[in-house]
């Protein structure tokens, strides 16, 4: 019998050893992670993808019909103004220049005699007005024909690189035909569509005669070395996408922007005393964020909060919190509106040292 009382003792002390630990443990377990707002100086960057065009992009044309004689440049050349590019061949103008020189001056030998004629009242003076006449249709004749001619060298009217050459040498081309296209890539406009909030607030913002710089991210991820400037805004928003398109030019000496390229544009703006909080403290509610605010009497009230800007891992809250609250980090699906909670307190400083967070 007291072999049995010793074992029943024994059971129990055992019992209550090992339960006492995990009645501790389920205790830590329920204490949850509560931070403040960080309140800084920051810097948030604004990114909008764009498309990169030259200042000047023209298609090269042929202005007469002809066998293409002559090509003097190659693709991805770059060419001065002026420099000759492509020539047509030019056998049939140029017989149509002579014959309207050799008609102009037939004509200017008529009114040479007319004139004669008429100082010695030979001919009337409407005789000699005829024959001046035909000496202008004359004369207009042949600058068409040196027009006409003056067409078949195809010449660049501004420095450029040459694009792709659309016919080879020696191929019938037809007045209008495409034969290249060339691009002035000395500065580089870049466009990007902007929201209506947004620009709402540049242009609140923004002095006059001031202009807003901004950077390049181009395709590589690595940042374009110059900065530019946004110089205009189109006149009117898209009613498709509500947005209204900037563009901004940018310096492009080296020539290593191209037309066609495509980039984000990367506005940097300065915050001061912003109130900063993780992300992972909040909650997406029907398209509204909100934060679990730990009161004094340590019980949790559901606040929605307004975003002022985004940073990767982090929020600059523009209205809903102040730097002396307390929030809740972690474990907001666990608790619900007005619920009592146990829980550690981190600084934000250390939490937000650990994320993504640009400084001025």
């Amino acid at each position: 019998m007291k072999q049995i009382l010793m074992l029943l003792g024994l059971c129990a002390l055992l019992c209550h050893t090992s339960c006492q630990p995990k009645e501790e443990n389920k205790e830590e377990a329920a204490k949850l992670i509560v931070t403040s707002p960080l309140k800084m100086d920051t810097t948030i960057t604004r990114e909008y993808v764009c498309q990169i065009r030259s200042i000047r992009n023209i298609e090269v044309r042929a202005q007469e019909k002809g066998y293409l004689q002559n090509v003097f440049v190659d693709e991805g050349q770059f060419v001065k103004a002026g420099q000759l590019l492509f020539k047509i061949m030019p056998k049939l103008y140029e017989a149509e220049l002579m014959k309207a020189e050799a008609e102009a001056q037939a004509a200017e030998i008529e009114v040479q005699n007319t004139r004669s004629l008429a100082e010695r009242n030979v001919v009337s003076q409407n005789e000699l007005a005829l024959a001046n006449a035909k000496l202008k249709k004359a004369k207009a004749e042949l600058a068409l024909a040196q027009v006409h001619l003056a067409f078949t060298e195809i010449r660049a009217p501004f420095d450029g690189i040459i694009d792709n050459l659309h016919l080879k040498l020696g191929s019938l081309v037809e007045e209008g035909d495409l034969l290249t296209s060339l691009s002035d890539n000395s500065r580089m406009w870049v466009y990007f569509n902007v929201s209506e909030p947004e620009y709402l607030d540049y242009a609140g913002s923004i002095r006059p005669k001031e202009k807003l710089k901004v950077n390049l991210l181009m395709a590589n991820k690595q940042e374009f070395k110059h900065p530019g400037v946004v110089e205009t805004i189109e006149g009117e928003f898209n009613h498709e996408t509500g947005n209204i398109a900037f563009r901004a030019t940018f310096p492009n000496q080296e020539g290593l922007l191209r037309h066609g390229e495509t980039g984000s544009i990367l506005i940097r703006e300065p915050i001061r005393d912003a109130i900063i909080i993780p992300q992972k403290a909040t909650l997406e509610i029907l398209d509204k964020k909100y934060v679990y605010v730990v009161g004094k009497d340590n019980t949790v009230q559901l606040r929605p909060i307004t975003i002022g800007a985004e940073v990767p891992d982090l929020y600059v809250v523009k209205e809903g919190l102040s730097e002396n609250e307390k929030i809740l980090l972690e474990g907001l699906r666990k608790v619900k509106n007005n619920d009592k909670i146990s829980f550690d307190y981190e600084a934000p400083g250390q939490i937000i040292s650990h994320l993504m967070l640009p400084t001025e």
